[in-house]
């Protein structure tokens, strides 16, 4: 019983410390963007290009807990705001996100603006800047150790870290399709990790997206949609997601994370300026045994839309591409 409860405490010490270990990978490496399920409904977190294209103003909230029942598993909360201008060229953006992880918490605040131009009468461009800052909180207090001797002990408590971020991307869009590439933070630079006595050279992430909306009948439509995110020196994470949405209402939908996690979507119109979205991972991989699944929600409230949805599915006078990113396109 004895030896079954110290197995126990060494499998979580060794785990706690993975978790550790990951969160400085992911501060060494690019800070990697944090992840979503429903990433169709947080475009304007990854890409600055997106927040002039919406119709109406956008507020979007997301809660993201990766891992539940694992201690120090991610954990992330978003707030987005979209504006786009009257020109119908211009919009400003604002995202805030706080993603916590083991024993570090980080903070990313920017502000973004897009400018688009016409293509053809039903397809624009986009072109999109965002400028902000993230701050780092690394907490070492936070864990366990049974080796009162752990040089970690005999240092700084914690670290505090500021450092400035500035993305750009591109969205291009249609009546019923969308496609985009964006880099999150340009501003590269050497970090030295005092831990391990080396310097580690950040990279830029890349992301890219893409949508296609089927209308199956008047009822009906069928959307799927993908999200690559790249990163030098780690694998590709891949994203693929089908969604059906039943009478612009309600939608239900599938998302498989290639080698990661399968995950089962659901979203419902509340009314016709309140989206709210559900979405549940179970893993696939060889951690599956060791977490219970990831849950994520997201809240989205669409400021002066008013009238029937269906006239608006058909369309609206100025001939304008039609609202993306809705649960009634995408």
């Amino acid at each position: 019983m004895q030896s079954t409860f110290k197995m126990k405490n060494l499998n979580i010490n060794i785990f706690s410390i993975l978790l550790f270990l990951i969160g400085i990978m992911q501060f060494s490496y690019g800070q990697r963007e944090p992840q979503y399920t429903q990433y169709m409904y947080n475009i304007g977190s990854f890409n600055p290009a997106y927040v002039g294209t919406v119709e109406n103003t956008e507020i979007t909230g997301s809660y993201r807990a990766q891992w539940i029942s694992v201690d120090g598993a991610p954990k992330t909360m978003r707030l987005g705001v979209n504006l786009p201008f009257s020109n119908d060229k211009n919009g400003l953006g604002l995202n805030i996100v706080n993603d916590e992880l083991g024993p570090s918490t980080q903070t990313y605040i920017d502000v973004a603006y897009s400018f688009q131009v016409k293509v053809s009468d039903n397809t624009k461009l986009s072109f999109g800047v965002d400028a902000g800052g993230a701050l780092l909180n690394v907490d070492y207090t936070k864990g366990n150790f049974e080796v009162m001797g752990e040089p970690l002990l005999n240092s700084e408590t914690s670290l505090n870290k500021f450092y400035p971020t500035v993305g750009a991307g591109v969205f291009l869009y249609g009546e019923n399709w969308y496609t985009g590439v964006s880099i999150p933070n340009f501003l590269t630079d050497i970090v030295y990790n005092d831990e391990v006595s080396v310097f580690i050279e950040d990279k830029p992430q890349f992301n890219f997206i893409g949508g296609y909306v089927f209308n199956l009948s008047d009822e009906l439509k069928f959307k799927p949609a993908f999200l690559l995110n790249y990163l030098e020196g780690l694998p590709l994470n891949a994203n693929i997601s089908t969604n059906f949405l039943l009478s612009d209402v309600v939608t239900l939908g599938a998302s498989y994370r290639f080698d990661n996690a399968v995950s089962g979507m659901a979203g419902v119109q509340v009314s016709n300026s309140m989206f709210v979205g559900y979405s549940y991972d179970y893993s696939v991989n060889g951690f599956s045994s060791y977490n219970d699944g990831s849950h994520e929600v997201v809240l989205k409230f669409f400021f002066g839309r008013g009238g029937d949805s269906k006239n608006k599915k058909n369309g609206n006078s100025k001939g304008k591409p039609k609202q993306i990113d809705t649960p009634r396109f995408f």
